[in-house]
């Protein structure tokens, strides 16, 4: 069982930076791959970035954010650093855990077993 909290959130300017936070608990995160995943108001719940529970393993993007967003992990945390935000990147942000040991990152929901509460992001324009 892993337990996930984000932090972090906030309202910032269109171009501005912010950086979520996701502590997670229980013995076995080292063995978890990561995401984050996002949710507008009236949308589906849409996939951010993933990273593998492997040291040196993968690293995937979803188009919208590659090259503004970075994923890492560290000692029972994972980061999302946003850098160059925009509106259309106002969301609730989840983080996600997937405990089947995949060497694939997984990108639908439905293939993460654990979830955070979820973290509010507004950018202003």
């Amino acid at each position: 069982q892993v337990q996930l909290v984000e932090s972090g959130g906030g309202l910032v300017q269109a171009g501005g930076s912010l950086r979520l936070s996701c502590a997670a608990s229980g013995r076995t995160f080292s063995t978890y791959s990561m995401g984050w995943f996002r949710q507008a108001p009236g949308k589906e719940r849409e996939f951010v970035a993933a990273i593998s529970w492997r040291t040196g393993g993968s690293i995937y993007y979803a188009d919208s954010v590659k090259g503004r967003f970075t994923i890492s992990r560290d000692n029972g945390m994972v980061y999302l650093q946003m850098n160059s935000v925009a509106p259309e990147d106002t969301a609730i942000y989840y983080c996600a855990a997937d405990r089947s040991r995949s060497t694939v990152l997984h990108t639908t929901p439905g293939a993460m077993d654990y979830w955070g509460q979820g973290t509010q992001v507004t950018v202003s324009s």
